[in-house]
C-alpha cells in the first residue's frame, strides 16, 4: 500500500452519558462509552473462531450475471468502451465460478495497468493490426492486463476474455488472495514494477463491479433477497471490508446528547475478537493515557476516565483510517504491521473511558486521525457491503 503515513495523536475524547442495547441476548444489559445509568451484565461469555470467512464463497452476489452487450452505468471516470471491458472481465470470472473480490481485485488491475482499455504495442509485430483501443509502450505488454510474451500470443493477450482468464488462473494460486490487500494479491499475479499502484483503485473497481454485476460488491439486498451478512465470523465482503465484530450497534455518530462521540459502540461480550475492518497497515498500537495522564489500560475504565484505553489505528487504502478502541489487553498487532481484512487485532474490553465491555468503533477519511476527519461508519459499512448489526 504506497503512502501509508500516521501520526501518534492522542483520540482521547470528553464524552457523556449514551446508553445502547445489547444485541446478544434479551437478559443482556445497558452498555455504553463513557458510563451510565445501566449496570452492566456482560461478562466473558466465550468468544468465537479465529479463522475469517469469505463472504463470497457463500456466493454472496454473485448470482446476478452481467451483460456484457447492454447499456453500460456511467462512470465520470470511464466511457463506455472502458466499462465494457470490465464487463467482459466480470463475465469471465463469473463463468469461471469465482466470487466478486476476484473480480473486483481483476477489474482495478486493468484500471492501474491499461486505463481498461485494450492496448496494442508498436514493439510487438502485428499486434496494430489487432482490434485495439491505443497504444502501449511498456517492453512487450498487451491487452487490459499489459501481459507479456509468456503469457499468450499478441492475439491471445488482445484478446480481453482470454487475458482476463490467464489472470484469474493466476490469482486463485495466490494463497490466502481474498484476504489480502488488492495491491498485494494483484502484484503476486502481475509482477509490475510499481507494486502499491493498485489499491488507489480498489473503491472505484468495488463501484464498477457493484454496477455491472447488479450488487455484487455489496452484501446487502439484492433483488429483494438478503445475500449475505459480512460480520459473523470476519466473513470478507467483495469489497474487502468486514464488520469487526458481529454485535449490535447502540450508541450512535455524534448524537444529539453525545456531539463529540466520533463512532459507534457495538454491543459484546468481553474476549469477542476484534478483526480488521479492512486490509491496512497499523498506525497506533498502544495504551491511550487517561485524562490524568495516566497508563491504566489493564484494568477496567469508568465514567470520565477518559482515553481510548488499548486501541488500534489502521491505514486502510483510499486514506480511511479506522480505530478500535478500549480492548481487554494489549492488542495483537503492532505498529507498522500489514494486517489481513479480517486478522483478528485484539478483544472487547472496558478498558479507557468505558463503564463496560464493547468496541468503540471510528472511520476517518483523508488519513485525518482527528476529529475532523470522522465520519458515520453506518452508512459507510453498508455502502461496502459490511453492515453494521442493528444500525439503520
Amino acid at each position: 500500500m504506497s503512502g501509508v503515513t500516521g501520526g501518534t495523536t492522542s483520540p482521547r475524547r470528553q464524552v457523556r452519558v449514551g446508553a445502547l442495547a445489547a444485541a446478544l441476548t434479551a437478559a443482556l444489559a445497558l452498555l455504553c462509552c463513557t458510563g451510565g445509568a445501566g449496570a452492566f451484565l456482560l461478562t466473558e461469555l466465550g468468544g468465537e473462531t479465529e479463522q475469517p470467512v469469505n463472504s463470497n464463497a457463500l456466493n454472496c452476489g454473485t448470482d446476478n450475471e452481467v451483460n456484457v452487450t447492454g447499456d453500460m452505468p456511467r462512470f465520470s471516470e470511464y466511457g463506455e468502451r472502458q466499462l465494457r471491458n470490465a464487463a467482459i472481465i466480470i463475465k469471465v470470472g463469473q463463468d469461471m465460478g469465482l466470487p466478486a473480490r476476484a473480480w473486483v481485485i481483476a477489474v482495478a488491475t486493468a484500471m492501474q495497468e491499461s486505463g481498461l482499455r485494450n492496448l496494442a504495442n508498436p514493439t510487438v509485430a502485428g499486434s496494430k493490426d489487432i482490434p485495439n483501443e491505443g497504444v502501449g509502450w511498456d517492453h512487450d505488454s498487451l491487452g487490459l492486463f499489459q501481459q507479456r510474451a509468456g503469457w499468450g500470443t499478441a492475439r491471445q493477450r488482445m484478446d480481453p476474455a482470454y487475458a482476463a482468464r490467464k489472470f484469474y488462473q493466476k490469482l486463485v494460486k495466490v494463497d490466502n488472495w481474498e484476504q489480502k490487500p488488492l495491491t498485494v494479491a494483484a502484484q503476486r499475479v502481475q509482477i509490475s514494477a510499481f507494486p502499491d499502484a493498485y489499491a488507489k483503485h480498489e473503491e472505484l473497481a468495488s463501484r464498477i463491479v457493484d454496477a455491472l454485476a447488479g450488487g455484487a460488491a455489496r452484501t446487502v439486498q439484492i433483488a429483494g433477497k438478503k445475500v449475505c451478512d459480512a460480520a459473523a465470523s470476519g466473513r470478507i465482503a467483495s469489497s474487502g471490508w468486514t464488520a469487526p465484530i458481529p454485535g449490535g450497534v447502540g450508541s450512535g455518530f455524534r448524537t444529539a446528547d453525545r456531539p463529540r462521540h466520533n463512532g459507534v459502540d457495538i454491543a459484546a461480550p468481553k474476549g469477542t475478537l476484534i478483526r480488521a475492518a479492512a486490509s491496512g497497515r497499523v498506525v497506533v498500537s498502544r495504551c491511550d493515557p487517561d485524562n490524568r495522564g495516566r497508563l491504566s489500560c489493564n484494568v477496567d475504565g469508568w465514567p470520565n476516565k477518559g482515553g481510548c484505553g488499548w486501541y488500534v489505528d489502521m491505514l486502510h487504502a483510499g486514506g480511511y483510517v479506522t480505530r478500535y478502541c478500549h480492548m481487554i489487553k494489549k492488542p495483537r498487532v503492532v505498529t507498522g504491521q500489514m494486517v489481513e481484512a479480517g486478522e483478528v487485532i485484539g478483544e472487547v474490553g472496558s478498558s479507557g473511558n468505558s463503564s463496560g465491555p464493547h468496541l468503540h468503533f471510528e472511520v476517518h477519511v483523508n488519513e485525518d486521525r482527528t476529529s475532523r476527519g470522522a465520519i458515520n461508519p453506518v452508512p459507510f459499512m453498508k455502502e461496502r457491503g459490511a453492515p453494521l448489526k442493528g444500525a439503520a
